[in-house]
């Protein structure tokens, strides 16, 4: 049985010197509070997922994710706790024969089976034509069909990879991150969870996949806006592809609330510089609040540095959606 999530989460307001000083308010909406195994916006966008699962009869859970992959561990972890079985297909071969890390470790122990595939497979798998680590979502969303006993021998990981019901069976393909239609419904539970929204609010989380940032910007209430910030390199184009895509999925149409800054991903994907780190340690310490780094913390030092510049008019209310946990130290 899964544990039941805290909601709402809290919202906290937030007093920091950088964002006084242009004039600006700080809150931060604590999903990173929301599921000790499930945290921040992997609930919001796995909970209608998962309903739709076990409505539709689905008995297994097929996803992708790279070594340190937080979708992966939420995936294992509900689908443990709901009677499912969960595969991951993790993004590098080479990691089949290592030691496993921790976040690894932990998907495994949640019941998740692991398969390892090269980076060409694994794009395949995912449904990108190229590129390397950034967060193509798969746009499989559906349940696959039983090929019938036997269609899987003798295949490779690889070509099974491009082709996953015919290795897995019957299952639901959840993409990579989560971000689907039903994802950014899910997530449009965020400000709804704010009160007084209005034409001062920005509402601000990371973009790694576009699902989030799609729910928030749908949920909006005429006035308020969206920022994400992406945390890839080389995303300008695609990512906002990717939340027009999910918006006409999910709502059948486009919405005109939001935007992407792309100049605060740290390097690329997972890259964490030392400028990085050393602000997320001195906001710690500042505000007792611990911080995810890869996403969250990139989210945060762009919100300080823009506001810093002045792109914020003063008077803007910032909210700061925590997505997840911070890793284990």
């Amino acid at each position: 049985m899964l544990e039941p999530a805290l909601l709402p989460t809290p919202l906290v307001d937030c007093t920091d010197e950088v964002f006084a000083r242009a004039g600006v308010e700080l809150r931060l909406k604590r999903d990173d509070l929301l599921h000790p195994g499930v945290p921040g916006n992997k609930w919001r966008k796995l909970a209608p997922n998962l309903a739709a699962a076990v409505e539709r009869g689905h008995t297994r859970l097929l996803t992708f994710g790279g070594a340190y992959s937080t979708h992966l561990r939420a995936v294992a972890v509900a689908a443990g706790a709901l009677g499912l079985e969960s595969v991951g297909l993790v993004r590098g071969e080479e990691l089949a024969d290592r030691p496993r890390n921790w976040s690894l470790r932990a998907a495994e122990a949640a019941g998740m089976r692991l398969e390892f595939l090269t980076r060409t497979a694994y794009r395949e798998a995912t449904g990108r034509a190229g590129g390397g680590s950034s967060a193509g979502a798969a746009r499989t969303g559906g349940g696959c069909t039983d090929p019938g006993e036997g269609a899987d021998e003798g295949r490779t990981a690889e070509g099974a990879a491009a082709d996953p019901q015919r290795r897995w069976g019957p299952c639901l393909v959840l993409p990579e991150g989560g971000s689907n239609a039903l994802a950014a419904v899910g997530a449009a539970a965020i400000p709804a969870e704010l009160p007084d929204l209005g034409g001062r609010d920005v509402v601000c989380c990371p973009v790694g996949t576009g699902g989030t940032l799609a729910g928030v910007a749908a949920g909006l209430p005429p006035g308020a806006r969206a920022l994400g910030v992406a945390v890839l390199r080389g995303g300008g184009g695609y990512l906002e592809a990717e939340v027009a895509r999910l918006h006409r999925a999910a709502y059948g149409r486009e919405f005109d609330n939001w935007s992407i800054d792309h100049a605060h991903h740290g390097g690329g994907y997972g890259k964490v510089p030392a400028d990085l780190a050393a602000f997320a340690e001195r906001f710690e310490r500042r505000h007792g609040i611990p911080l995810e780094r890869r996403y969250v913390a990139k989210l945060l030092a762009a919100l300080a540095d823009l506001a810093g510049a002045g792109a914020f008019p003063r008077g803007t209310r910032l909210t700061a959606v925590v997505t997840g946990l911070p890793d284990p130290a």
